[in-house]
């Protein structure tokens, strides 16, 4: 196939990017390289694709229409990823314009390139963060989400309602993924992981909100990816038993779906530093701190229409996930 993959220079789209090159598609990697985290570690996520014969860069911003509408004429893809986004929950109660700009205005501008050009199946990055206030574990697809706690699970929640109207009035495949706090090799450097195992190195002081008691469903590189391929290479199609007098929202009459991918193993923040520390051979000063603003307790992800309907369920324990990051980690930065 002929994907266009919307931030490849990204920690998942670049993994995803690889992946599909390996198996011998054509990748169309989208990224404006934007600054809000070290430029240099995009740049040589891109480098790994660069030199493959099936991969074309191009450099622009979602928000700008007619940079993007000139990809999809001259590329015309076949299916599209949009892992495009402005990240991170602590970063939108400082900076919202962000958030509207690259998740709104940016995702209103792929769907109707989507659109327009035919695309068989658009796969777009949701995240847990729509779970916002609910308790109710673990988290399922057909739970209300009408209630973020952060401008960027709203911009997330906004994207699975603008995708099901496209569905809806176009007949476009969509199917929204759900990610549950992604980790591993080449990863984000404003992510726990990364923040934690620098200063543990150096010997600083690492910050631990909500005192540690917090759980995460922390999920491997390498399941999300396979996790989206395998979605990626099935269309979302109607489901024919959804009623509007009980509606699922993680189905429609429209051709329509959204996934949770998560480990399905909430793993408190105190053991995740733990293995960290292990995998290190040093012990961590912790700074124990109040919750953020904007965070969660406890997230924890049902994958079970994931399993049902594409046949995958994650499956790489912390322990595994994180002695590959730290060995990643060690050899990128010569510590």
């Amino acid at each position: 196939m002929k994907v266009l993959v919307t931030g490849s220079a990204g920690f998942i789209g670049a993994a995803l990017s690889q992946r599909l090159l390996e198996r011998g598609d054509q990748v169309i990697g989208y990224d404006n390289l934007n600054d809000y985290y070290d430029v240099n570690l995009k740049r040589a996520r891109l480098a790994r694709l660069q030199a493959q014969p099936g991969f074309t860069e191009v450099r622009a911003s979602l928000e700008d229409r007619a940079a993007l509408t000139a990809t999809f004429e001259t590329h015309r893809p076949q299916r599209v990823v949009n892992l495009a986004a402005q990240a991170g929950v602590r970063y939108s109660i400082q900076n919202p314009h962000a958030y509207v700009d690259s998740n709104l205005v940016g995702f209103i501008n792929v769907l109707e390139a989507c659109r327009h050009y035919a695309v068989e199946h658009l796969v777009y990055a949701s995240s847990s963060s729509v779970y916002g206030a609910n308790t109710r574990q673990p988290f399922s697809v057909h739970d209300n989400v009408d209630h973020p706690v952060s401008l960027y699970a709203a911009t997330k929640k906004a994207n699975e309602l603008m995708a099901h109207s496209y569905s809806h009035l176009y007949h476009l495949p969509t199917t929204g993924l759900r990610f549950f706090t992604v980790y591993g090799p080449w990863g984000r450097p404003d992510m726990a992981l990364f923040l934690f195992t620098r200063n543990i190195l150096a010997g600083q002081p690492i910050e631990v909100f909500n005192y540690g008691r917090h759980r995460r469903d922390f999920t491997y590189i390498d399941d999300i990816v396979e996790g989206v391929i395998r979605v990626l290479d099935q269309a979302a199609t109607p489901n024919p038993a959804w009623s509007g007098t009980a509606p699922d929202s993680a189905t429609s009459h429209a051709p329509y779906r959204l996934y949770n991918i998560g480990s399905h193993r909430p793993v408190e923040l105190l053991r995740y530093i733990e293995v960290l520390e292990q995998c290190l051979g040093r012990t961590a000063i912790k700074n124990l701190l109040p919750m953020q603003p904007g965070d969660v307790p406890d997230t924890y992800a049902d994958v079970e229409a994931l399993e049902r309907e594409v046949g995958y369920r994650p499956v790489t324990p912390v322990e595994e996930g994180v002695t590959r990051f730290v060995a990643w980690y060690r050899e990128y930065y010569r510590v």
